[in-house]
């Protein structure tokens, strides 16, 4: 009997410890659960902050961008046919920035459009650069289904509308302006939400360089650099992003297919180029050739006193450790002499940016050995003249990216060029290092030939030592031969006075073209044709108005042009009786700005 007790009462304590240890097991497994959620909520806080700290305007739902990501995937819809003109825009594009690739995320849901397959990878789906086909400049992904999230870290998401591109050469301030910032610019004007408020993201690899200000004031966020983005997580996610710039502000090829030169097909003006000039000395709060003219003279106006009368002067790029002016002051005192006119001097080295662009914005002539200082004359008032000097042995004709900008339609500027052509007015620099112009590499026998070259054949992009050797050359100016120069090809004297605008107006179609005919005798007829004016010339002011009239033998390759004055004109002149002729008419003003054909006629006569 006390057996079964003793029994009883162990089996009793057996089972309260067995309570016991379930209760506490019970309450260990919910705190276990209540600190991963919390661990998990504070996760999530610390990404919710790291997403706010990339923008302090733009505000985010971590988990219903997270629960986005995972349900929808990414986005993807560009414009363009080829990688070449191609810009996409992502919703939920991310980077991973441990694999440096992108990450797009696949779901049911995403959108890939266009969905090029393996020809995406033929060679790359766009170019990061405006510079066009340049293999390190290619952009792709990777792709993952959307279940890979849980597997990965949680992703950090930048709130701002971003873009996404390469910088090609932010060292070089021709590469800044030409194929940076005009078509980020442009870029950011074609897409209505790449406004002020957009930020740049630059994924070439480059520190921010000593142009990095200019950078900067494309928006009101700081930009980011690819080095950069690794301080935000290992994966990121853009929630809006554009990828990609336009190309078509883009004015010169460097000469990596062919020796360098003008593109093509160039789609930009000079109008869009002084919009943009415009915007930029806006941003440096850079009032324009008034106020320019006004620190070049050095005038301080007293209250009450009328505001001095502009004095136009001359304004001379100084170099101070490569392609040197040794005669600079020579120089400019025979220019001031010359064209009476003040002349000043600005430095890339020694001055601000924002006050060049001031100085050269109200300038009558910019000066300058070759070089990336040129592109500051976008800047320059219509009906300036830009004067470029080369050095000994460099072919004007064969480096021409500032003539072509000044010679873009509505830019309005003078362009001249002057090349020493006296070996002994030349200092070369064979002992430098190469990518300044040194030989000593070389071997000796193409030492020599480089240094008794007379003339550097065409070539490519970028390392070619015999026209690194002779464009670092410094230069003694002969300056009886500048002024000579100068005089045979200035057209006018620069004036900022009587500089207004070109027009680019083009003519619309001709309306109502018609023809009639008549046959004289079995060999001889007439074709008369007229029409109207253009809908657009009664608004405008023309100088010169002509017409093109185009006439065809149906059956023939060739047809006979003619430019007319009047709005109707009879042909004899090889017309034929019986015969059918196709006949197109347009209008041209002021001799170059062409209209379009109006539909063709068909005449019998």
């Amino acid at each position: 009997m006390r057996a079964s007790l003793a029994g009883c009462r162990m089996s009793v304590g057996a089972l309260l410890n067995g309570l016991l240890v379930s209760v506490v097991a019970a309450l260990l497994w919910k705190y276990c659960k209540l600190s991963e959620h919390a661990a998990s909520l504070e996760e999530e806080l610390q990404l919710t902050r790291q997403s706010q700290e990339l923008s302090e305007d733009a505000h985010i739902d971590y988990h219903a961008a997270l629960l986005a990501l995972q349900e929808h995937g990414t986005r993807m819809v560009c414009t363009g046919k080829m990688h070449t003109d191609r810009i996409c825009r992502f919703d939920y594009l991310c980077y991973c920035s441990e694999a440096e690739e992108f990450v797009f995320f696949y779901s049911n849901s995403s959108v890939m459009l266009p969905n090029l397959g393996p020809r995406r990878f033929q060679p790359a789906l766009l170019d990061l650069s405006s510079v066009e086909d340049h293999n390190t400049q290619y952009f792709n992904f990777l792709e993952l289904p959307a279940g890979a999230l849980k597997f990965m870290p949680k992703p950090v998401f930048v709130p701002d509308v971003t873009l996404i591109l390469n910088r090609f050469n932010p060292d070089n301030l021709m590469h800044v302006f030409h194929d940076d910032l005009l078509p980020a610019f442009y870029t950011m004007k074609q897409y209505l939400d790449l406004d002020d408020e957009a930020r740049l993201v630059f994924m070439e690899g480059w520190g921010e360089g000593p142009y990095f200000d200019l950078y900067r004031l494309l928006s009101s966020k700081q930009p980011l650099l690819k080095e950069q983005l690794r301080n935000f997580g290992k994966l990121m996610c853009f929630t809006k992003s554009y990828v990609g710039l336009s190309k078509m502000t883009t004015w010169y090829q460097y000469g990596f297919v062919q020796p360098q030169g003008p593109k093509a097909n160039i789609l930009v003006s000079g109008n869009e180029v002084r919009q943009f000039a415009k915007a930029m000395m806006e941003k440096m709060n850079i009032t324009g050739p008034e106020a320019a003219a006004k620190e070049a003279e050095g005038a301080e106006e007293e209250k009450g006193k009328e505001k001095e009368k502009r004095e136009d002067y001359i304004v001379v790029f100084s170099r101070s450790t490569t392609r040197l002016i040794l005669n600079e002051a020579e120089l400019i005192m025979a220019l001031a002499q010359e064209f009476q006119m003040r002349v000043l001097t600005v430095s890339l080295e020694e001055q601000s940016f924002a006050s060049i662009v001031q100085v050269i914005s109200g300038a009558s002539m910019l000066f300058s050995m070759h070089g990336a200082q040129l592109v500051t004359s976008l800047f320059l008032p219509r009906g300036a003249a830009v004067v470029e000097l080369f050095p000994y042995a460099v072919n004007p004709e064969q480096y021409t990216p500032y003539k072509t900008l000044a010679s873009l339609p509505g830019m309005d500027l003078q362009y001249v060029s002057w090349r020493n052509t006296m070996e002994e007015n030349t200092v070369p620099h064979p002992d430098r290092p190469w990518d300044q112009g040194g030989i000593v590499h070389l071997e000796k026998e193409e030492q020599e030939r480089i240094q008794t070259s007379k003339d550097v054949p065409r070539h490519l992009c970028c390392r070619n030592p015999e026209w690194l050797y002779r464009i670092y050359q410094d230069t003694l100016v002969d300056i009886p031969s500048l002024l000579e120069v100068l005089k045979e090809s200035l057209k006018t004297r620069p004036n900022l006075k009587r500089s207004k605008a070109a027009s680019t107006v083009h003519p619309g179609r001709v309306r109502e073209p018609q023809c009639r005919t008549s046959v004289q005798a079995t060999n001889e007829a007439k074709l008369t044709v007229s029409w109207q004016i253009p809908w657009n010339l009664k608004f405008l002011k023309v100088r010169e108005v002509k017409y093109e009239v185009w006439i065809q033998e149906q059956g023939e390759n060739t047809y006979m042009p003619y430019i007319l004055p009047q709005q109707n004109y009879t042909f004899s002149e090889n017309i034929k009786p019986f015969t059918t002729y196709l006949v197109w008419v347009r209008c041209i003003f002021n001799k170059s700005l062409l209209g379009p054909f109006a539909d063709v006629l068909m005449c019998r006569t």
